[in-house]
């Protein structure tokens, strides 16, 4: 006698919701680790190139007396046969890095934020060379817009990021987890706690570009900061496009 062999079982309808909603859940335990992860290494990635800027910053001080400003823009231009750079935003100092010859690639400068976008490495002229977007850091010059130099409280912060679409004071909060990265004037680089509700981040509870008294820039020496120009279309918390505002 033949008997018929049993036609398989399929899943059932409440037995396919059931694995879709295992899978819904374990997506949803393992994404915020994912995001996190990331954001740790564009961290990491800011801190790597921040040291790279420092090395070449101080090689630069050593060939041209202090960091970029218009005065040394002039003689790198004289130097290389090449268009000074002397605006005041950090897209213009960071390029007499590499109009000089000390940073061989636009990478170093950047890092990721909201108004950045990966540089091209086409800085064979001087419409190319550091574009809108292409440089995520911010850099502290003097109040008169002169360079700093290496000399000073080596706890001094120099170049930092990353900062808010509004392109001011105010750090990311959400774009490395809660860390701002700032090189110091000893080429360390250290990633400091932003306060959340504020967006600032504070060095022994003192501002960054604080001075003063029990400040790290003292009574004698004003700051402020330089900041980058942000990838097409933004624009800085006046309304102005960040150039504009200085």
């Amino acid at each position: 006698m033949k008997t018929n062999p049993k036609t398989p079982r399929g899943f059932t309808l409440v037995e396919l919701l059931v694995v879709i909603v295992i899978i819904a859940a374990l997506a949803g335990l393992t994404a915020p680790m994912v995001i996190r992860q990331r954001k740790k290494a564009d961290q990491t990635e800011a801190v790597s190139n921040a040291r790279q800027i420092g090395i070449a910053l101080f090689e630069f001080e050593t060939e041209y007396g202090n960091f970029p400003d218009a005065a040394t823009a002039a003689v790198v231009a004289a130097n290389t046969d090449t268009q000074a750079s002397s605006g005041n935003t950090a897209n213009d100092r960071f390029r007499q890095l590499i109009r000089s010859g000390i940073a061989q690639a636009e990478g170093i400068f950047y890092c990721k934020t909201v108004y950045t976008k990966k540089p091209d490495n086409a800085f064979n002229n001087d419409q190319n060379a550091l574009a809108r977007g292409e440089v995520g850091y911010g850099m502290m010059v003097r109040a008169d817009d002169t360079g700093l130099s290496a000399s000073g409280n080596p706890a001094r912060p120099i170049v930092m990021a990353p900062f808010t679409a509004e392109l001011n004071q105010k750090f990311d909060f959400e774009m490395y987890d809660g860390k701002a990265v700032i090189l110091k004037l000893d080429n360390s680089v250290a990633s400091i706690p932003i306060i959340q509700r504020s967006g600032l981040a504070k060095m022994n509870g003192k501002n960054l570009d604080e001075g003063g008294i029990d400040t790290v820039w003292g009574v004698d020496t004003n700051v402020k900061y330089a900041f980058p120009l942000p990838k097409s279309g933004a624009t800085g918390a006046s309304g102005l496009k960040p150039q504009e505002q200085n």
